[in-house]
């Protein structure tokens, strides 16, 4: 693993330090603040299920008897049908910017009760709602489900990737579309995806030198775009403007630390200071290995069992890696794979470092 990590990270600094950062366009690192998808969501039932659904839940019972109300059959009071073969589900769907009523959305189909599967299931007619309680789409259709689960008498099952959850493709037609505003507002905002202000400031004057004037900063991740108003013209300005292409500012000195998999991540920027380390192991092995013990005989002696314990001490030598002021990545990394260091070997160290104010980059645990 920790081969692995040397050659990974001996590659990625071959890649990012040796040569230019290469030119990004700009749609690669932001996105038009008024071009965003919005979610939807709604609550459904699922039927035609083989004997896999919730089973007479009391909210499943409810729905049905609201999706029934809607075709007219009304179930008797007090009457709550044991439906094995319909389960009660939530649908997500994101909306895309600039959908218009009658296209096509996918959306997914997720159980919320104890349905075991949803496979073979339909999803009946369902409206989808924004975050204003308005509905933008309808939903409907036979769901495909990519898990399987099968179960024996003797309680024994076998469940493979997720069966209760399933995807409709095309499953909703879109009803209401939703304003923009990006033709008609006098100023058109665009978001970096990260945070920098000398990312944003290199948009700002590349922008600024084909089209003098129209885009200020407004902080670390917005610029303010003013453009004539106008889909036609404003939609032509952006698309020359999303292919415009920018160097981006070297990523922050940033060591990454995944706690739940050992996985660490070091950006090509981390340089360390002068520094030693110190690696090494201390292994103490006891081996028990009895013996049985029979006495002579026509003695007044009893068989027993005697102890044998053997006790050993191993230290292998220790090595000291020496660190010149600014360390790259790529000699830290070999330098502690040299030391024999494991991916949580190598997490402690990186600690160590940083407490001792020779690392310098953020450590981020996740």
């Amino acid at each position: 693993m920790a081969r692995l990590l040397a050659l990974v990270a001996a590659a990625f600094v071959a890649l990012g330090l040796a040569a230019p950062a290469q030119a990004e366009r700009v749609r690669d690192l932001g996105a038009f603040q008024s071009v965003r998808s919005n979610q939807l969501t709604g609550y459904g039932i699922v039927v035609g299920l083989d004997g896999t659904g919730d089973d007479g839940f009391a909210y499943l019972t409810q729905a049905m008897r609201g999706v029934s109300g809607r075709f007219g059959l009304q179930l008797p009071p007090g009457v709550n049908p044991a439906l094995k073969n319909a389960a009660a589900v939530m649908i997500t769907a994101d909306l895309p910017a600039f959908a218009k009523p009658g296209q096509r959305i996918d959306i997914t189909v997720s159980t919320i009760g104890k349905a075991k599967s949803l496979r073979g299931g339909a999803l009946i007619m369902t409206p989808l709602y924004g975050a204003d309680g308005e509905i933008y789409a309808m939903a409907q259709g036979n769901l495909a489900v990519g898990g399987l689960g099968v179960s024996g008498a003797d309680g024994s099952s076998l469940t493979v990737n997720v069966p209760t959850v399933g995807r409709i493709p095309d499953g909703a037609s879109v009803e209401r579309a939703v304003a923009s505003g990006f033709d008609a507002d006098p100023i058109l905002r665009f978001n970096l995806h990260q945070a920098d202000f000398l990312t944003a400031s290199r948009v700002r004057d590349a922008i600024n030198r084909r089209y003098p004037s129209i885009a200020s900063v407004e902080d670390g991740v917005t610029l303010a775009l003013r453009l004539p108003e106008g889909a036609d013209a404003r939609a032509s300005l952006m698309a020359d403007i999303e292919m415009i292409p920018i160097s981006p500012a070297e990523a922050a000195a940033r060591v990454v630390v995944n706690s739940r998999t050992g996985t660490v991540v070091i950006s090509s920027a981390v340089r360390l200071a002068p520094a030693a380390i110190s690696h090494g192991s201390l292994v103490v092995r006891v081996e028990e290995d009895p013996m049985v013990v029979q006495p002579a005989p026509f003695s007044n002696g009893r068989t027993a069992v005697e102890p044998d314990s053997t006790i050993s001490v191993e230290q292998p030598a220790n090595h000291i890696a020496m660190f010149d002021p600014g360390a790259s990545l790529a000699e830290v990394v070999d330098a502690l794979n040299a030391l024999g260091a494991t991916p949580s070997d190598l997490v402690a160290i990186l600690e160590a470092l940083k407490q001792a104010g020779s690392l310098k980059a953020e450590m981020v645990v996740i």
